[in-house]
């Protein structure tokens, strides 16, 4: 379990941003100019999520097999399982992630793999509170088609995913805590951005070919200036379907960056000015994503029944 920031108090993190960085920067930093959004509309709670054993949502993922379902998974404390389910909360199924450990999940994404004719789910084990992790673990599993009648299956008799491939990440520069995983839709390029209570949150890239027989070094890319009270604290990222948005979120909001132009490169959307979006009400906000159109964000939060929020664009 993280330290809940909310616990702070906005003094305290005042002085907490403005202490020295853990990591020297020498990349270029995003505008440090916030927008506000008027893209978006009144977070609305559409549902609850029923299965009993979510208790700690800490990723989201629209399902890319079967449109309309999405994905979660617990926080650590849980075993390896993936849970499915609809836009009313009802569970779609729960499937164990076949050869994968679950030391500390704090994220889940989709992307493109080995196979084109595959879609991918991407887990994240990156969680590491007391920084200590000389690496860290992205489970890549082809994901399963959701089927009538998967809903069945439980935690405790759960379905069985394909085989998983370890993918295993170093930092450049030292150990750090994360929560924050995203995949490009289209290149598969990996990001993790770092969950800082000193300062900035910084990002790094891993790029395709991803392959598990030896640890990849993460490109570190820079920090971000996040429009927040809380600073670095980024409990969960996404990337929008079309690749032209990315969003991050906190325990209070999300903050959304917009590429203008794919000519000019995918990477240029870290050097965008944010804009803050109102999530609603969390008890702890870890897991926000796309949906599969595009048109909306949904987000989860910690705490059992979870609630499942969604913001719809204008």
């Amino acid at each position: 379990m993280v330290l809940c920031a909310l616990a702070l108090s906005a003094s305290v993190l005042f002085l907490l941003r403005r202490r020295a960085q853990a990591v020297p920067t020498t990349a270029v930093t995003n505008s440090t100019s916030a927008l506000d959004s008027s893209n978006y509309r009144t977070p609305k709670r559409i549902a609850s999520l029923k299965d009993s054993a979510i208790k700690e949502s800490s990723g989201i993922v629209a399902s890319r097999t079967t449109p309309g379902l999405y994905w979660t998974h617990n926080d650590s404390g849980d075993g390896p399982f993936v849970y499915a389910f609809d836009e009313r909360g009802r569970s779609r199924g729960v499937w164990k992630v076949n050869g994968a450990k679950a030391r500390d999940w704090e994220a889940i994404a989709a992307g493109p793999g080995p196979e084109s004719t595959k879609n991918y789910l991407y887990i994240g084990d990156i969680g590491d509170n007391g920084e200590r992790r000389a690496e860290i673990i992205v489970y890549r599993v082809p994901e399963p088609t959701i089927a009538s009648g998967d809903e069945q299956s439980t935690k405790r008799k759960p379905l069985s995913t394909q085989s998983t491939e370890i993918i295993r990440l170093r930092y450049p520069d030292g150990p750090h805590d994360a929560e924050a995983l995203m995949v490009h839709p289209h290149s598969g390029h990996i990001y993790v951005v770092t969950k800082q209570v000193f300062g900035d949150p910084h990002i790094y890239e891993a790029a395709p070919p991803l392959f598990s027989a030896n640890a990849v070094t993460l490109r570190h890319l820079g920090q971000l200036d996040v429009p927040s009270l809380f600073g670095g604290i980024i409990t969960d990222g996404a990337i929008s379907p079309d690749g032209m948005r990315a969003v991050l979120c906190d325990y209070l909001r999300g903050y959304e960056l917009v590429l203008g132009n794919s000519a000019i490169g995918f990477n240029a959307i870290w050097k965008q000015p944010f804009a803050t979006i109102d999530l609603g009400s969390r008890k702890q906000g870890e897991a926000i994503t796309y949906r599969l159109d595009g048109r909306a964000l949904l987000a989860t939060s910690e705490g059992a029944p979870a609630p499942l929020l969604q913001i719809v664009r204008r």
